[in-house]
């Protein structure tokens, strides 16, 4: 449920609760007001028609002494309003002995206004004999009616003593009730609260103190999980999906450096190696004219070779190069190698010429052919052999480069296929060792299996790459 559903839902419900329990007792309190609003308004109507019958006494007495107009019109106006009582009264009913005091009360009242129109209209007349004795009778008849509606308001009181105490008992359960409603609204409000919080707040918070880690560096902080499917559970889940999105790109940058490092790496080795190379280079020329002027034309050809090494060893590492110049390049360390082993040792190179565009990161072939040399057939006397093959294969172009020497240890494949052990020592020609080239593959081609490795011991040792076909970019240069 969504945290809007939430607050829309539970909230109005809340708000619903307490406007039910305030509207109930709100109705309670009505009831309540009803019952003493209509006790009071009998009561007040008994002593109304007391205090007005007095009026129209006293109204009708001073029009009899003066014969005044004033006196004539307060005594029409009092008249109408006890009529009017009189109707209200002809509505109220009452059972029993009180039954029989409310109709006597009644027409009391009904005759008192008959003899009032009755003495006005001998009045209005001018007939003034006879209305005295029907003054003393209205006067007698007003005695009767205060005395009655005395008596009347104290049948109400007695008829209203058990309602009231109903209405008291009734109040006591309201108030009971509304004890009731408050603790268990109150109670409702707790658990809504803390489970507001438990839904919303708390997993916020948990959001800020993981990001608060992010932010100082600890990438391996883990998002709680959220149950709910609601936005916060939706923010956890892809805050979570950016955090390991962030450790992929940092693993990528980690890469690219490392790449880098072992760039640097191979260049200062390389620039270790080069004390004035333009010098160096001059000076291996000559030597190599001396020696085909002097008639060595060996040595000559030793000596061009050397020159061809250095220049391609001394180039920028971190630029791609083409199989083609890889392999001449291996040519020419050979020819540096066939000087010292003669007659021992036989290089063979077979190449698919369509295979040569391929890039290739630059000195990967010679640390190869080096290591068959120094680990491979250093020590035969006769009879040594080594290969280089190139050839297509599916979607791949597979580089071998094989011997026929004393093989290689199953633990020593382990450790090279795991990239943790490095054949070549620092003092050879290059200084590269084969682990330093399996990860420059690696990092060259995106692709972590790359190297196959084919040995037994006496039987020689087959080192293979597999290299994604790549269409080259590089333009060739020879050196």
């Amino acid at each position: 449920m969504k945290i809007r559903t939430k607050l829309f839902v539970f909230i109005p419900l809340l708000v619903l609760l307490l406007n039910c329990i305030a509207f109930f007792i709100f109705q309670s309190g009505k009831k309540v007001q009803e019952s003493y609003d209509v006790m009071m308004q009998r009561i007040f109507l008994y002593k109304q028609i007391s205090l007005e019958t007095q009026e129209n006494v006293r109204f009708l007495s001073s029009y009899l002494i003066h014969q005044d107009e004033y006196n004539y019109k307060q005594l029409i106006e009092h008249k109408k309003r006890l009529e009017k009582l009189h109707r209200e009264l002809t509505e109220r009913q009452l059972e029993g002995n009180d039954a029989f005091t409310l109709e006597n009360y009644k027409n009391m009242v009904y005759v008192f206004l008959d003899l009032e129109q009755a003495i006005i209209h001998q009045l209005t007349k001018q007939q003034f004999t006879g209305y005295a004795v029907q003054y003393n009778e209205i006067e007698k008849i007003a005695s009767f009616i205060r005395e009655d509606s005395q008596a009347l308001v104290d049948v109400e009181l007695n008829l209203y003593q058990p309602v009231y105490k109903q209405i008291l008992q009734h109040t006591s359960q309201m108030n009971a009730l509304g004890r009731m409603l408050f603790t268990l609204t109150t109670i409702l409000s707790i658990v809504f609260a803390i489970w507001l919080s438990r839904t919303i707040v708390i997993p916020i918070h948990h959001l800020v103190h993981a990001a608060k880690k992010i932010s100082a560096g600890q990438l391996d902080t883990r998002i709680p999980c959220f149950d709910g499917h609601d936005e916060i559970g939706l923010l956890g889940k892809t805050f979570q999906h950016m955090i390991e999105n962030l450790r992929i790109l940092i693993s990528e940058n980690m890469e690219i450096l490392e790449k880098e490092k072992l760039v640097r790496e191979l260049e200062l080795k390389a620039l270790q190696s080069q004390i004035n190379p333009h010098f160096l280079f001059n000076t291996l020329n000559v030597i190599s004219k001396l020696a085909y002027l002097e008639g060595a034309e060996q040595t000559s050809e030793l000596t061009v070779s050397t020159s061809n090494l250095l220049r391609y060893n001394l180039r920028k590492l971190d630029q791609p190069v083409t199989l083609r110049e890889e392999v001449e390049h291996a040519k020419e360390y050979f020819a540096i190698q066939k000087a010292r082993f003669r007659d021992r040792v036989t290089f063979e190179v077979r190449v698919d010429e369509s295979c040569l565009e391929q890039p290739i990161p630059c000195l990967t072939l010679q640390p190869l052919i080096e290591n068959a040399f120094i680990h491979g057939i250093e020590e035969m006397e006769e009879g040594a052999n080594i290969q280089l093959i190139i050839e297509e294969k599916r979607n791949c172009i597979q580089v071998t480069v094989a011997d026929n020497g004393v093989g290689m240890p199953y633990d020593v494949q382990q450790a090279i296929m795991n990239a943790s052990y490095s054949l070549i020592k620092t003092g050879h020609s290059t200084g590269l060792g084969l682990e330093n080239v399996l990860r420059r593959l690696q990092l060259f081609y995106g692709v972590e299996k790359i190297l196959d490795i084919k040995s037994a011991p006496n039987e020689g040792t087959a080192i293979i790459l597999r290299l994604p076909r790549r269409e080259s970019d590089v333009q060739a240069t020879y050196c």
